[in-house]
C-alpha cells in the first residue's frame, strides 16, 4: 500500500517505509522531523518539468504525461520502488502545499498503473 504525507506532517507508525520524492529537501524540514528511511530525488520530476508545472492545477494532466514519460527511462530505480512497494507499506513524502496535484500523487498513479 502507497501512502502519501507532506513532509510537514507529523509521521505515523503505520507509515511503513518513508520514501521522501522531491528533488530538492523540504525547506525548513529537519532530517529529524522528515523522519525519512529513502531519499529517491533522481525519481522527482526533472527540475526543467518542474519548473513549467509550478503548481498550476490547469497543467496537471500534461505534466502526468510528461513525468510519466521521464518515469518509463528510469529503469532499474523504478523497478527497486515497485518492489519496496509490495513489500508492505510505502510513504511518499512530498513537499508540495497541493495535496491533490503534485509530482508523488503522480508517482503513486504510475506505479498502480503499472503493478
Amino acid at each position: 500500500m502507497i501512502r502519501l504525507q507532506r513532509a510537514y506532517d507529523e509521521p505515523s507508525p503505520q507509515d511503513g517505509l518513508r520514501i521522501l520524492v522531491e528533488r530538492l529537501w523540504p525547506r525548513g524540514v529537519s532530517k529529524e522531523k522528515a523522519a525519512v528511511d529513502l531519499w529517491l530525488k533522481d525519481l522527482a520530476p526533472s527540475t526543467e518539468l518542474r519548473k513549467w508545472f509550478s503548481h498550476d492545477p490547469e497543467k496537471w494532466d500534461e505534466f502526468r504525461e510528461r513525468y510519466w514519460a521521464e518515469l518509463r527511462e528510469q529503469g532499474d530505480l523504478l523497478t527497486l520502488l515497485q518492489h519496496r512497494t509490495t513489500e508492505g507499506n510505502v510513504t511518499f513524502v512530498f513537499a508540495s502545499r497541493d495535496e491533490v496535484h503534485n509530482s508523488a500523487v503522480a508517482l503513486k498513479q504510475f506505479l498502480e498503473g503499472e503493478l
